[in-house]
Parts: C-alpha cells; structure tokens; sequence
C-alpha cells in the first residue's frame, strides 16, 4: 500500500518529492545492477561496453538490412518456433 504524503499548494517543492522518488529508485536498481555485476566476476568496464552496444544492435542491424533480407529471417523465425 502506497504512503500517504502531506499534500502541499507549492508545485516546487512537489516537483522535488517526485524527483527524489525517481532519483531513489534509479539509485537502488543501479546498485542492484553493480551487485550483481560483482558477484558474476565479470568487468564492470566491458558489461557497461556490452550494454550500450546491445541496445543499439538490433535496430542497426534491422536498418542495414534489405527487406528481402528481413523477410528471410522472418520466415525462418517462424518456422522454427511452429517446429517445436
């Protein structure tokens, strides 16, 4: 059940109650994510490398691809999942 805050007329000192909810949520996936990377034994370095480098892979290789290219892959896509 959510807390119930003191509401307040000031849209400043509301607009700082949300940040600072963001800003301890953001903070608290984040040391989860560095927890995480520690105990894996792994490079934090290269796992923040691997990261951008992943979220930008799929769409550039959607956009370098032809349309006859991207229905190839598709095709064998769907055959393999109705294979199963």
């Amino acid at each position: 059940m959510a807390r119930h805050t003191q509401k307040t007329d000031d849209p400043n000192l509301f607009a700082k109650g949300v940040l600072d909810q963001i800003v301890a949520k953001h903070d608290s996936q984040s040391i989860a994510e560095d927890e995480k990377v520690k105990k894996s034994g792994k490079n934090p370095a290269a796992v923040a490398l691997g990261r951008i480098g992943g979220r930008k892979g799929g769409k550039a290789r959607a956009q370098s691809l032809s349309a006859k290219d991207r229905q190839k892959i598709a095709k064998k896509a769907a055959k393999a999942r109705w294979k199963k």
